[in-house]
């Protein structure tokens, strides 16, 4: 069997704009983050984040999950989508200290996604064909993301 081999594709920072709080749901405690704006850039792809949303559900165990769809548009102008879920797991003052957005070290807690790309024909159009990985933190505006796609 082969080993997952990685390759970095961008780090991408979210910024957020406001919560809607809905409250406690059959799910866990569910609350959807708007994301405003934001930046990506790497070795193949640089741009703009135009908009989207996270439907984040803390859960009864502690975790968040994470739903992220965003609108993306590189510097040559190619629009995209980039969806992804994830998991944020922590001891609980790591992670109230994450979200009161206080610097704590990535290697405190886990914060993984797993995403995916949807765009037409272009220059980009191979990202309709890999997956990738985030590997998550908070940034100053938001959370922020190391993306590698798998190979």
């Amino acid at each position: 069997m082969p080993s997952i081999e990685t390759e970095f594709l961008f780090d991408i920072q979210l910024e957020v704009g406001g919560f809607h709080f809905i409250g406690n749901t059959p799910y866990g405690d569910r609350r959807v983050g708007f994301v405003v704006g934001g930046t990506f850039e790497g070795p193949k792809l640089k741009g703009i984040i135009h908009g989207g949303s996270d439907w984040l559900l803390a859960r009864s165990d502690g975790s968040t999950q994470l739903d992220v769809r965003l609108v993306l548009e590189t510097d040559d102008h190619q629009k995209m989508c980039l969806s992804y879920p994830g998991l944020r797991v922590g001891d609980q003052e790591v992670l109230e200290r994450h979200v009161n957005g206080d610097a704590v070290d990535a290697s405190e807690y886990y914060f993984r996604t797993s995403m995916k790309f949807e765009t037409g024909p272009g220059p980009h159009e191979w990202l309709n064909h890999i997956l990738a990985v985030g590997i998550g933190y908070r940034s100053e505006t938001g959370p922020a993301y190391h993306v590698h796609q798998i190979l």
